[in-house]
C-alpha cells in the first residue's frame, strides 16, 4: 500500500487536486503597445541594469523580474516599478524581452 492508498483510506472524503493544471507565466503577462525601457547605470561603482516603463499589472512585472533574474543566475530586486539587475545585462535582457514579445528600447550608452 502505497502513500496515496492509505491518504486515501484515512481521508475518503478528499477530492484530489491532481488534475488542476498549472498555469504557463508566459501567457499571463500583460503584453504592452509601449516598449519598455532598458537603460544601465553604476551605482556607488557597480554597474547594474534598470527595466522600466511596464504599464501592466504589479504582479505580472513582479514574474517578469524572477524571470529575468534566473535566467541569467543574477541577483537584483524589484521596487517603484522598475526591475533592477545587478550587472550590465542589456543585450541578453533585450534579447530575452523580445522573444517574449516585448518591445524594447535601449537608453544610454
Amino acid at each position: 500500500m502505497d502513500l496515496q492508498d492509505q491518504l486515501k483510506h484515512l481521508f475518503p472524503d478528499h477530492v484530489s487536486d491532481d488534475n488542476v493544471e498549472e498555469k504557463s507565466e508566459d501567457q499571463e503577462i500583460w503584453m504592452q503597445d509601449d516598449p519598455l525601457i532598458c537603460k544601465y547605470e553604476k551605482r556607488k561603482g557597480k554597474p547594474i541594469t534598470i527595466i522600466e516603463g511596464y504599464t501592466g499589472a504589479t504582479s505580472d512585472f513582479k514574474i517578469l523580474a524572477k524571470d529575468i533574474k534566473t535566467a541569467l543566475s543574477v541577483g537584483g530586486s524589484f521596487k517603484d516599478d522598475k526591475i533592477i539587475i545587478q550587472g550590465d545585462y542589456r543585450d541578453k535582457i533585450m534579447e530575452m524581452l523580445k522573444e517574449k514579445g516585448f518591445r524594447v528600447k535601449r537608453v544610454g550608452g
